[in-house]
């Protein structure tokens, strides 16, 4: 090898030492400048903290709590009178306004009564002549009796004479049972109504020919008016000690009164009373119907409306109250949201019982006075910190 090539590798060899001395420390100077680079964003660019969400709370109450029902109802006449004739003949005159109050007595409908005048006076007439045969047959007896005595006449004689004046006292009474048959069917031709209430629209016009299977109209007692309404066998064996308790009085008393909303949304003025219990469970529905009566002073009710009834059936004692919003359902589950002493926030599974007003009777899984979150669940779960903004109470009825 000569000297000039042995000069270059001399060369390249020494450039080669040079660059494998400066590696080491530019990889130092660079992990260097990375950790400081590193070290100054963690300085300047750290997350701020997330403030704990804030929430409303509501106490966990317990106390007596009314529990509301309701049920829909039906209106109808307290007394509903079908007016119909009781002899057959052409109506000749109407003596009401329909749809006004009619009273006992009150004569609605006039059927012909000259047909009824007739037989009247035929059998007062039978009855006269009844009277007269009666008469003889008297004075048949008092002649003849002293005579077959002193047996002037045969006793046969006498005896066909006081037989003779039994049928005529026989007859006399047929007479008159004939005239007052006679006298009802005149008085019937007067067609009246047997309660007070209101009278209906008349299902005949003058000139039409009745019988007594024909209805003319009908009268509502509405003064008090009744409400049917049904419960089911369950409810029903729930309260059976109750209801029979309370029917089983001449005069029912001591019941929930009952609020009638009416088609409007409004609620009548006047409370009703329980009146009285079927018999017997419908068989088709499982259900049993119960009536109640509410006072219809200015005649606002009528027959055939319908209405929501509503009562306190029960009280609950010592029940646990939250506000319905704090409850919430997941796949049929129902939970709440508990914020502890420490603001932390524990997700409960709870029973539920009755809707109570604005508020949920709580079986178990809460304690009285313990606090549940109504606002803000949304921004809570469970084990997160939380601040509390307000604090409620539960509403119920």
């Amino acid at each position: 090898m000569n000297r000039k090539s042995q000069t270059q590798q001399m060369t390249l060899q020494g450039g080669r030492v040079a660059e494998m001395d400066l590696r080491p420390r530019f990889i130092l100077a660079l992990f260097l400048a990375t950790v400081s680079s590193t070290v100054g964003c963690g300085k300047t660019n750290a997350a701020p903290a997330v403030p704990s969400p804030e929430v409303e709370v509501a106490k966990v109450v317990q106390g007596d709590v009314p529990i509301v029902s309701e049920w829909v109802a039906t209106l109808d006449g307290y007394v509903n009178a079908q007016i119909q004739a009781q002899v057959a003949g052409y109506v000749v005159a109407q003596k009401y306004k329909e749809g006004s109050l009619v009273r006992k007595g009150q004569i609605l409908f006039q059927i012909d009564p000259r047909p009824f005048q007739a037989l009247l006076d035929q059998a007062n007439a039978e009855l006269a002549q009844a009277q007269a045969q009666l008469g003889k047959t008297e004075m048949d007896v008092a002649r003849d009796t002293p005579l077959a005595r002193e047996r002037a006449i045969a006793q046969s004689q006498l005896d066909n004479d006081i037989q003779a004046n039994r049928a005529a006292k026989a007859a006399v009474k047929a007479a008159e049972a004939q005239v007052e048959q006679a006298r009802l069917n005149l008085d019937f031709t007067a067609v009246k109504s047997l309660v007070d209430g209101i009278a209906g629209i008349a299902q005949v016009q003058i000139g039409n020919l009745v019988n007594p299977t024909t209805v003319l109209t009908s009268v509502s007692q509405i003064n008090p008016i009744k409400a049917y309404f049904s419960i089911s066998e369950q409810q029903y064996l729930h309260f059976a000690e109750r209801i029979n308790a309370q029917t089983q009085k001449q005069i029912p008393s001591g019941g929930p009164p009952f609020d009638l909303i009416l088609a409007d949304g409004s609620t009548y003025p006047h409370q009703g009373t329980g009146l009285l219990t079927n018999r017997q469970v419908d068989t088709t529905t499982g259900s049993i119907q119960l009536v109640c009566s509410f006072p219809n002073p200015h005649n606002i009710l009528r027959p055939g409306e319908f209405g929501r009834l509503r009562a306190a059936a029960e009280v609950r004692r010592g029940a646990l109250l939250v506000p319905q919003k704090a409850v919430s359902e997941l796949q049929g589950a129902y939970q709440l949201a508990v914020v502890g002493s420490d603001s932390k926030v524990s997700i409960r599974p709870v029973s539920v019982g009755e809707r109570a007003g604005e508020a949920w009777i709580i079986e178990s899984g809460v304690k009285p006075g313990e606090l549940v979150i109504v606002e803000g669940l949304q921004k809570v779960q469970g084990g997160s910190t939380v601040k509390i903004r307000r604090t409620e109470s539960a509403k119920g009825e």
